[in-house]
């Protein structure tokens, strides 16, 4: 693009009278600060907060946690795993700023993407947290993280965390209907 704009900008000074024509496409191929427009971008659902702050819905890469009206069985009863999952996430958000990645693939219309808040993983977190499992199909091009996400599941079992101190079923069969005896 930086070339294309050379060339245009050497074609506007022969011409003398494209100058201001020029200048209108130079210009408006660049935001107010003078950025190229083509910087990287994402399509997503979102919403507005308030007239000049929108908040985009993406998922976490290689993690599916508890949806939020899942229920998970403990001590014989049910308790709130998916609002456990969605809390957990929250607070740690909630920390400090968070450092999104976003990749070049999309789930259930959103893009994903990596989350870390003081230098912690938040799908690693989630898993250890026994909130989430990991989804090792989608790392990998990326071992390092399938293999952090698969002891950090292996970890929150051993250490009967969140919902592997009970049962439980795995989100996705949850959201195809799939539901424990204590949801019924």
């Amino acid at each position: 693009m930086f070339d294309a704009m050379e060339k245009i900008s050497a074609l506007c000074h022969r011409h003398r009278m494209y100058r201001f024509l020029c200048f209108l496409f130079l210009v408006s191929a660049c935001d107010v600060r003078g950025a190229p427009v083509n910087e990287p971008g994402f399509t997503a659902s979102a919403r507005a907060l308030d007239g000049d702050t929108i908040a985009a819905d993406f998922r976490l890469l290689g993690v599916d946690a508890f949806e939020r009206r899942q229920l998970c069985e403990r001590a014989r009863s049910c308790w709130e795993c998916g609002k456990a999952a969605q809390d957990h996430a929250a607070r740690i958000l909630g920390e400090a700023d968070a450092q999104i990645r976003l990749t070049n693939r999309s789930s259930y219309g959103r893009p994903v993407a990596t989350v870390t808040v003081k230098g912690r993983d938040l799908g690693e977190t989630l898993i250890r947290a026994g909130l989430a499992i990991p989804q090792p199909q989608f790392l990998k091009t990326d071992p390092a993280r399938a293999k952090q996400y698969t002891e950090a599941f292996a970890a929150a079992q051993r250490n009967k965390a969140g919902a592997f101190a009970g049962q439980w079923i795995e989100p996705a069969r949850w959201r195809r209907g799939d539901r424990l005896a204590c949801e019924r």
